[in-house]
């Protein structure tokens, strides 16, 4: 069932199955909490209370907000978290990693430990020597295409961000994000947030206080070496805080390419971290 939570200017929508210690999981942009229907039933069946979450502009999330920086969605994920009862373990992917651990930083008492996977937490810096770079050439130029509101541009990136082998359900999931972003407002919220920077998220990496896996894909194409951009995050976390996973084969979206291994990578994390 869906609830729903008023926090500024909309409302943030979001779903709870479980029991157990609270897990929120927090989606890309351009997509919404079905993101992790892959990942929510496995961390049900596993003892955790596990609430999915649209992002503001997203899934049925109000669409129209003033901005969507990673700092106006940590926001969000800190508000549901304390409706919700916290503490909790955050898990974000892509934009909502850098909103973790935002989040980590400035409620240190809601978060027991942060999960990011593919994570934009990092001011990026792009050199021409990087376009060489065939699949990070390809990404960029479709991704500017998505800038500029083309709606094929992101569905073209999507196909390229899951390199090899599709999800069964690809067919059907690529049409429910297609209807989604033809709604009113919702190409404006992804172009809003593909124009925020992570420099927010980078400059609260050292404050982070609590244990942070970090999970890249090797074949991400968002980067020209995934693996050095989750060792640069690690490396700007406190000592010994951070740990990082790297999931051969996958692209920007592991979760729902290779769900098993990030469960599995999840659930040793979680053992050792959250509590109820």
């Amino acid at each position: 069932m869906t609830g729903y939570l008023t926090v500024d200017a909309g409302t943030i929508a979001y779903e709870v199955t479980g029991e157990g210690p609270l897990v929120v999981l927090a989606p890309g942009m351009g997509n919404s909490r079905d993101a992790y229907r892959f990942v929510a039933p496995r961390l049900v069946a596993a003892g955790y209370r596990v609430a999915t979450v649209d992002l503001r502009g997203a899934g049925e999330s109000s669409a129209q907000w003033p901005s969507y920086t990673r700092t106006d969605i940590a926001g969000d994920l800190l508000a549901l978290i304390r409706h919700l009862g916290g503490p909790a373990v955050l898990v974000g992917h892509s934009i909502s990693g850098g909103a973790a651990t935002i989040a980590a930083a400035e409620a240190p008492e809601l978060i027991t430990c942060v999960v990011e996977l593919a994570p934009f937490t990092r001011k990026q810096a792009t050199n021409l020597g990087d376009l060489r770079n065939s699949a990070y050439r390809k990404g960029t130029v479709r991704l500017v295409g998505t800038m500029m509101g083309s709606l094929s541009s992101w569905k073209k990136y999507l196909d390229l961000a899951y390199p090899g082998t599709k999800p069964a359900d690809w067919t059907a999931h690529l049409a429910g994000i297609d209807a989604m972003l033809r709604e009113p407002g919702r190409m404006k919220a992804l172009r809003g947030m593909m124009q925020s920077t992570p420099a927010d998220a980078g400059a609260q990496l050292g404050n982070v206080r609590c244990p942070a896996l970090i999970i890249e894909g090797s074949l991400d194409p968002d980067w020209v070496d995934p693996k050095a951009e989750g060792e640069a995050i690690v490396a700007g976390l406190p000592a010994g805080l951070g740990r990082l996973e790297t999931i051969a084969g996958a692209g920007h979206y592991p979760h729902a390419q290779y769900p098993d291994e990030v469960v599995r990578l999840m659930l040793a994390f979680l053992q050792a971290h959250a509590r109820a």
